[in-house]
C-alpha cells in the first residue's frame, strides 16, 4: 500500500492506533502495548485485548507494523517504513495543533 492511501485510511489517527505505534518504538507483544501504554498515559488510556489486536492486525494488513518474531506463542511487532513516515506524517500534525493551543489558550479561559 502506498504511504499516500495509508496517510487516506489513518490521518487523523485515533488515540488508540497512535499509542500503538508509539508503543512500537521497540519491538513488543500485544501485552507489553497494553503495559506501555497505561505507563505512558498515567492509566488514563487502558486498551483492551480486542482494541490491540484489531488495530495490529489491520495495521499489518495495510503494511504499518510487521511480525518481529514469534516466540513461544507470543506475537512480537514492530513498525514497519511505512509505520514510521505515518507517525512522522502524524507527529507533525500534532505539532501543529499544539502549537495553535499555546495560540488561543487563553481565549477560553
Amino acid at each position: 500500500m502506498t504511504i499516500e492511501k495509508v496517510l487516506k485510511i489513518y490521518v487523523p489517527m485515533t488515540e488508540s492506533a497512535f499509542y500503538i505505534l508509539i508503543s512500537l518504538s521497540v519491538p513488543r507483544h500485544g501485552y507489553g502495548i497494553i503495559k506501555h501504554v497505561q505507563e505512558l498515559t498515567n492509566e488514563r488510556l487502558v486498551l483492551g485485548s480486542g482494541t490491540i489486536y484489531g488495530t495490529l492486525k489491520k495495521m499489518q494488513r495495510d503494511g504499518i507494523v510487521s511480525v518481529y518474531a514469534d516466540e513461544s506463542r507470543k506475537i512480537i511487532y514492530e513498525v514497519s517504513d511505512t509505520g514510521k513516515a505515518l507517525m512522522r506524517h502524524e507527529m507533525g500534525r500534532l505539532k501543529e495543533l499544539y502549537t495553535n493551543v499555546l495560540m488561543y489558550e487563553e481565549e477560553f479561559q
